[in-house]
């Protein structure tokens, strides 16, 4: 067996300074730390960034709480990549300042089940009701659970005004008044689900959480997807 007596410079660098190294990997982090920082911080004095992305209603921020909650960003992204196969079967590509209002946001690391980014009004409220109480009843095949539970727990209007003080604190632009309001809020997106399921037969209540799911997944993308259309739209002009 022969030995390479000329150490690389890496080994004579890096390897026997321990010190250095750990320096070195401390400098490389925080540059990309600071590449992946910065831009959220500068999203507001660009030229570019798309108008019309506002922040989740009361209803839509308890359905994402319950959304995360239940680890559904563990099956589905929220991200459509700038490929022509994403596009083709989700819609335009995801744009950075879609997730500004996004605390934390749910990108997601793998798709077991389909991107959800543009899913909003893809399906009617009716289609979400049944897939949460029997996915396979609207998408033969998958292998996503059911979620029975979500017919039969309550979200709490108090617990969504939290919700939204905490945003809040977190620069999402929440007025007093519109923490104050929730409830009035809550109460006439829910009505307005409510009749939709009604429609097909279905009974619901309102208050239930999937009704507060169905209200999140019927909104992720809208915005982005009109300010999309309206910037191509002016663009052709």
């Amino acid at each position: 067996m022969t030995t390479d007596t000329k150490a690389s410079w890496h080994r004579n660098l890096f390897e026997h300074r321990s010190a250095l190294f750990a320096v070195a990997m401390t400098v490389a982090i925080s540059i990309g730390g600071i590449v992946e920082i910065v831009p959220m911080y500068t999203l507001a004095a660009k030229a570019d960034t798309l108008a019309g992305v506002t922040p989740y209603t009361p209803l839509e921020l308890a359905g994402r709480d319950i959304y995360v909650s239940e680890g559904c960003y563990n099956c589905h992204s929220q991200m459509v990549r700038p490929f022509r196969d994403e596009t083709l079967r989700y819609g335009a590509w995801s744009r950075a300042d879609e997730y500004q209002f996004d605390r934390p946001f749910q990108l997601g690391s793998r798709r077991i089940g389909p991107d959800v980014h543009r899913l909003g009004g893809k399906y009617p409220d009716a289609w979400h009701w049944e897939h949460m109480r029997d996915p396979r009843s609207t998408s033969p095949g998958s292998i996503m659970p059911p979620y029975p539970w979500l017919y039969e727990k309550t979200y709490d209007v108090e617990d969504i005004q939290a919700s939204m003080k905490a945003m809040q604190t977190l620069g999402v632009p929440y007025s007093d008044q519109d923490i104050a309001s929730a409830g009035e809020n809550i109460q006439a997106q829910a009505a307005a689900i409510v009749a939709n399921v009604g429609a097909t037969g279905a009974t619901a209540k309102g208050d239930e959480q999937v009704v507060a799911l169905i209200a999140y997944m019927q909104r992720l993308g809208v915005d982005g997807r009109a300010a999309l259309e309206a910037e191509a739209k002016a663009g052709g002009q």
